[in-house]
């Protein structure tokens, strides 16, 4: 089993920034695929950035250039650096593990964390 824990989310002003954190514990090592989702109210979860232990990579278009997923497995942790934030970006963000080498990982949930851009 695998636990994920999200923290970093917030308020900030639009053009701002914020550093998501993904803590992993548990099973690590049969991990081969990692991500962010985000779900904005009313809408569906969106995959937002990912990558696999086979190097493979995914950002949607809507944050490419303004989000950087980074990965640090000394640490078992994930981040998801955000600049330039807009309003449409506000959404609880959720990481995500999967056992399998794929770009949109599903077995593991952290619990979410709200972020809020004002304009």
């Amino acid at each position: 089993q695998v636990q994920l824990v999200e923290s970093g989310g917030g308020l900030a002003q639009a053009g701002g920034s914020l550093r998501l954190t993904c803590v992993m514990s548990g099973k690590i090592s049969g991990i081969n695929g990692m991500g962010w989702y985000r779900q904005a109210p009313g809408k569906e979860r969106e995959l937002v950035s990912s990558i696999t232990t086979s190097e493979r990579s995914f950002d949607t278009a809507s944050t490419k250039g303004r989000f950087t997923l980074e990965r640090d497995s000394a640490k078992n942790t994930m981040y998801l650096q955000m600049n330039d934030l807009k309003p449409e970006d506000t959404a609880v963000y959720y990481c995500s593990a999967d056992r399998l080498d794929t770009l949109r990982p599903k077995d593991y949930w952290g619990q979410g964390t709200q972020v809020t851009v004002s304009s």
